[in-house]
């Protein structure tokens, strides 16, 4: 396991979806087609791509890794490293836009629980040794995720808490045993982790599992744009609430904390809206200490010829299904631009509002729960919160490692 550190300068960049034909392109991938999107990406400023293979398609039986799969993905790798991005692969895929890819061995007659069964796990295991040692030798690999968003999955594989920690730290040693010692190995999952009462993903195994804690701060969760509005401090500030929430549970003071997914969804975002929200979310994250850096959700819209994704898929990407650079994108890249260029440090917070929670009541800390509109109401007054746990709000070494000398207890 890596020493958690953060880099020394913001990572900025962008989730990869394949202009043509959205991820199902991986049952013909094109290099072209590829090297076109990419160059795009990086005509941004962006430094890195976030990459996701199918899982059927990788692992179509569970003793079978194929080969031509596992080729294309180091392609597209390379194909990145040609561009001048880095790349973060995601290996089980898993849920996508709100698409299930399970292999055919884990479904109907042959039914496995993906999270719980022993021979399941160890199939997933050797996925993710096999990706690493193909990828290990790629100078811009940024590092292996064991999937995105695995908790999506929950609704047909029942797990408890201890289960799912069992499975992470499986994944995780599998992940690393292939890898070896260079690169970043994590996990994701959505916001159920961190707002969901008694969601079996706790926030304890996001903030300190793997090398880093990935966040997705999705304004549409608990309905965060609809109940404050698209151009609310709630819903400009939720990536940055995000990371100070999430530091919270890190037993590391300095854990770095990487805002992994964040996007502007229609009708949740208008279009109208998305470039100043693209440009608050971003800056207002990197007012945040500790921040490993913000990777956009997606480069490009899902064509319509497409069907049956949810409306606000079709709209998420900073092109458009022609190619077309959208305003979001030129908010976005001049955001970024701000960041490299001018003078930028994120000052330590020392003020921290207090959370007192259980597993059964984790949802105060989400949108319309009374602590979270304590910290945005602080937020708006001009504080700059960090978030405590009850738990450590009386170890006076953990408030000194972070630099905390006040603390705000709830009204």
């Amino acid at each position: 396991m890596h020493t958690p550190t953060a880099p020394a300068a913001l990572r900025f960049g962008v989730n990869y979806t394949p202009r043509r034909g959205w991820f199902h392109s991986w049952h013909d991938f094109d290099p072209a087609h590829a090297r076109e999107d990419l160059a795009q990406i990086a005509g941004l400023g962006l430094d890195h791509v976030r990459i996701f293979h199918l899982w059927p398609l990788l692992q179509p039986n569970r003793k079978l890794i194929r080969t031509a799969a596992v080729d294309q993905l180091v392609r597209l790798v390379d194909l990145a490293a040609e561009a001048g991005l880095g790349v973060l692969v995601d290996g089980i895929q898993g849920h996508l836009s709100s698409f299930d890819f399970y292999p055919e061995w884990t479904r109907s007659w042959h039914h496995r629980n993906v999270f719980t069964d022993p021979e399941a796990i160890e199939a997933q295991a050797e996925l993710l040794r096999v990706l690493g040692r193909a990828l290990a030798d790629r100078p811009n690999l940024l590092g292996l995720q064991l999937g995105n968003e695995l908790n999506n999955l929950v609704e047909h594989n029942p797990v408890t808490p201890d289960e799912v920690d069992h499975y992470l730290d499986t994944l995780l040693t599998a992940a690393r045993s292939g890898l070896g010692a260079e690169g970043l190995v994590t996990h994701s999952a959505y916001d159920a982790a961190w707002y969901g009462d008694d969601h079996p993903f706790t926030p304890e195994a996001s903030a300190r599992k793997g090398d880093l804690t990935t966040v997705h701060p999705w304004v549409f969760s608990a309905n965060c744009a609809r109940r404050y509005g698209p151009r609310s401090p709630q819903v400009q500030h939720l990536a940055e609430y995000g990371v100070e929430l999430a530091k919270a549970y890190a037993t590391e003071p300095a854990r770095p904390v990487w805002v992994q997914e964040t996007g502007a969804p229609e009708p949740h975002i208008p279009a109208s809206d998305a470039p100043d929200f693209a440009r608050a979310t971003v800056l207002n994250a990197a007012d945040c200490t500790d921040l490993w850096g913000v990777t956009w959700w997606c480069s490009h819209d899902v064509d319509r010829s497409l069907a049956d994704f949810p409306e606000l898929e079709y709209t998420l990407g900073l092109f458009d299904s022609t190619g077309r650079a959208k305003p979001i994108a030129s908010a976005l890249a001049d955001a970024v631009a701000k960041l490299r260029t001018g003078p930028h440090s994120a000052q330590p917070r020392d003020t921290a509002l207090v959370l007192d929670c259980t597993p059964a009541t984790r949802s105060v800390s989400g949108p319309g729960g009374a602590y979270f509109e304590e910290w945005m109401r602080l937020r708006v007054e001009g504080v700059r919160p960090a978030v405590v746990r009850a738990a450590w709000a009386d170890d006076a070494e953990y408030l000194s490692a972070r630099g905390i000398r006040e603390l705000i207890r709830m009204p």
